[in-house]
C-alpha cells in the first residue's frame, strides 16, 4: 500500500524525493522520539529539510517511516487504511519539502 501511495505522487514531487528513503516500521517507538504515552503517529521524517540544505553533496540518506498497526488500530475499512498512507506519505513528503505542521493542516495533510 505504500508503494501504490508512493506512485500516486506526482512525478515532480517523486524526483524530489532523491537519497530519502522510504520504510516501514509495526510501531514508533515513543521512549527514543519523547513522545507521551498517549500520541498517536502514524510516520516520521528525519533528515534535513530541503529547504534547510547547505552545500551540495548527498549526506546519509533522510528518512520516511509509515507506522503500520497504529494506522491499522485508528482505520475501520481498509478503503480508509488506504487513504490514511496516502496522507501520511504526503504529510511527511511535506517535511521533507520544508513544510511545518501549519502548513500540512492548511492543506489537508495534519
Amino acid at each position: 500500500m505504500v508503494r501504490r501511495a508512493y506512485r500516486q505522487l506526482p512525478p515532480r514531487v517523486r524526483q524530489t524525493l532523491d537519497n530519502v528513503a522510504i520504510s516501514v516500521a509495526d510501531w514508533p517507538d515513543a521512549r527514543d522520539l519523547d513522545l507521551p504515552e498517549d500520541s498517536t503517529l502514524f510516520g516520521l521524517y528525519t533528515g534535513v529539510p530541503l529547504t534547510q540544505r547547505e552545500g551540495t553533496g548527498p549526506g546519509l540518506p533522510d528518512q520516511i517511516i509509515i507506522f503500520r498497526r497504529p494506522i491499522l488500530e485508528y482505520c475501520a475499512t481498509p478503503e480508509e487504511v488506504v487513504r490514511e498512507i496516502q496522507v501520511t506519505l504526503w504529510h511527511e513528503v511535506g517535511h521533507y519539502l520544508g513544510l511545518d505542521e501549519d502548513d500540512l493542516h492548511r492543506l489537508g495533510y495534519g
